[in-house]
Parts: C-alpha cells; structure tokens; sequence
C-alpha cells in the first residue's frame, strides 16, 4: 500500500470507527487528510509564501478536511524532481513549473516558456482555460507521457526579466561567449543569441555565479532574485524579455490520489487554484514593485530595460527555433492552437489598451526610461 492510499484508507476507516461511537459528534469524525506538497522553491523564496496561501485556502474552503503540509525544495526530492515524485506516489502534490521537467519532453516549455507570438502571461492563462490549452497539457501528460498527474496552471508571472550581468550589454555582439543560467527552451534561444547556456534551480545561481560556472543568469522577478542575493554577484539588472514571458505556476497532484477524494474536496483542490491566482498577483505587484526599489536605492543595482536590438534578435531566434519544434507533431498542434488564440485575442487586447506609459510618463514625468 503505498502513501496516497494508506491516507485514503485511514481517513475512511477512522470515520467509521468515530461514527460507531454514539456520543461521539459528527464534525469529530473525520480526521483531516493531509495532502504532502512539495515546491521547486527554497523556504526563503517569496514562491514558498505564494504556495503556502493556496494551502490556505484549500483548508478554508474545505473547512479543515484538506490540509496541504507545504514542504520546501529538496525537502522529499530535489527542485526539477518533484512531477517524477508526484508520478510515482512520493508526493501528492507540487508547486512548480512546467519547464522543470522539459528534460522529459521539450513540449513542456510550450506550457509558459514557449516562442512569444505577442500575448501576455495573462493571454496565454487564458488560453490555457478556454483557448484548448488544458486538453492539450492533459494529452501531454496522461497520454502521450502515461503520467498519474493532474496539473492545473495559476498566477500568470509578469514578463521575465533578461536578467544579471556584471556589466552593461546593450547589443546581441555584447552577449556573444557568456555562460549564462536560463532554463527550457529559453536555452536553445540564447544559444542562438551567442551563450551557452546551464540549467539551474534558483538555490544553485549565485554559488554558480561565485565559482565562474556562469557569468550571467537570470531567473524570474525582483522578489525572488533579491531572496537568493543577486544583487551580490553582479549589479546590472535588464528588465523586459521575450525569454519567459508567458508562465504560469504549476499545480500538479497524483490523479490516483484526487480520484480517491470526494468531488467536492476535488473541485476545492481545482478551484483554489484560480483563487490563489488572484492573490499571488496581488501579493507580486505589491512585493515585486517594492524589491526592485529597494534593489536600486538600497542595493546599488543599476535597473536597465533591454534593448530593442537584442529584444529583436530573440524574436528572430524564436523564428528559427519554431521550425525545428514543429518538427514533432504535439508541439506544431500545441503551437497552432496558441497562434490563432494570441492573432485573435492580443489582437482585441492591443487594440483595446491605451498606452499606459505615455499616462505613466504624464503623472510621474523623468521616471521612465525607455
């Protein structure tokens, strides 16, 4: 009997041993299950908090019968292992994201890190609900991979920054010769762009960065980058990439083991995902606004936005890897799919926006620099 069902069993068996003593009240007879979550995230990230409202929220809304024990990365298993942890019935449940486990299937990085057609994290959510995305992730996962997982996809991230350089890089001939820490398809991207690239969890960066192993790095937001002290190994900090600029959080559980609950405790499972979603962006406008100030005023970071000309040689990058990925007939399907939603969608929603900046720069004159 292995972990998920000895918690299904004895949270039945114990109901019935409680509810076969006659003074005992009801609400006592159920024991809460437990639901072991591990995150590809240090206990110091701000991620860790952001895991750890959805587990709140799971034991509100279920009025105590689903706790979630958030464990930190390396807990159980290391960062880029816990979907091969929740497969196999170690974990039942993580929080993580889909390109950590791109070793397994390049069609992973289509999920949040794939080619950027012009749609933002919050496009590409959405398609992941409405636009086929979900059906899509599933055929990956449970018939393509064989997986026992269920995933769920929450809190489109804000666009990842290019990243940390010791010194200034402002044109694709500045990059050309780095080693540089990225991650899924974003490695095959800057390898066209001139680096070579090592995958790394967050944890390993700056050791990395001390040793010489990389030269350059980026990882995700001002928040989590400060947490882990990027700030100590270099000072030039580049806003604004086409690298990462459309993930989402996953949510992945052992499908045995959600199938084993009741149906309302799954759709509690499900649904705190959209909720926590909503508050993990608030809680990033709030943290990762405020940690950019400090990484600049405090810090000594010099804050950069990227370069057209090498924003422009990502988009080109992205044109000669997109052949070579719908070589694989999942990924051009999967790719087809996000390309007609992004032409309609972004379509109405660059179409609709007003330009934010030219507002920005008529309240807060001097502060932009674009």
């Amino acid at each position: 009997m292995n972990r998920r069902s000895f918690l299904t069993k004895t949270a039945v068996a114990g109901g019935a041993v409680a509810g076969s003593a006659l003074a005992a009240p009801a609400v006592l007879a159920q024991a809460p299950i437990v639901i072991k979550m591990q995150t590809s995230w240090g206990a110091a990230n701000i991620w860790d908090e952001f895991a750890k409202d959805y587990a709140t929220r799971v034991d509100e809304m279920s009025g105590g019968r689903l706790k979630v024990d958030v464990l930190p990365a390396g807990a159980v298993v290391a960062a880029f292992q816990v979907l091969d942890a929740v497969n196999d019935g170690v974990l039942d449940a993580a929080h993580s994201v889909p390109v950590y486990w791109y070793g397994k299937n390049k069609a992973a990085s289509l999920f949040g890190t794939g080619p950027v057609f012009g749609g933002s994290a919050t496009t590409m959510l959405s398609w992941f609900y409405a636009g086929g995305g979900q059906e899509l992730y599933d055929e990956l996962t449970q018939d393509i991979m064989g997986l026992d997982i269920q995933g769920y996809l929450g809190f489109p991230m804000f666009a990842q920054p290019f990243g940390w350089f010791k010194g200034e890089v402002n044109s694709v001939a500045d990059l050309d010769g780095f080693k540089y820490r990225t991650v899924g398809l974003a490695a095959d991207l800057m390898a066209k762009l001139g680096m070579s690239v090592a995958q790394l969890p967050g944890g390993e960066i700056v050791p990395a960065m001390e040793r010489g192993v990389i030269d350059a790095f980026e990882f995700n937001n001002p928040s989590s980058d400060r947490d882990f002290g990027a700030q100590d190994v270099a000072k030039n900090y580049y806003l604004s990439s086409y690298h990462q600029a459309s993930e989402s959080f996953e949510f992945l559980f052992s499908k045995s083991f959600m199938e084993d609950l009741d149906p309302d405790l799954q759709a509690i499972l499900k649904y705190a995902v959209e909720a926590v979603s909503t508050a993990n962006t608030a809680k990033a406008m709030d943290r990762y606004s405020a940690d950019l100030q400090k990484l600049a005023n405090e810090d000594g970071v010099t804050v950069h936005r990227t370069s057209t000309e090498i924003l422009d040689a990502q988009l080109k990058a992205w044109d000669e890897l997109i052949p070579e990925l719908e070589a694989d007939p999942f990924m051009k399907k999967t790719l087809d799919s996000q390309r007609a939603w992004v032409e309609r969608v972004s379509y109405y929603e660059l179409m609709n926006s007003p330009d934010y900046a030219l507002a920005y720069e008529h309240y807060f004159p001097g502060k932009l620099a674009l």
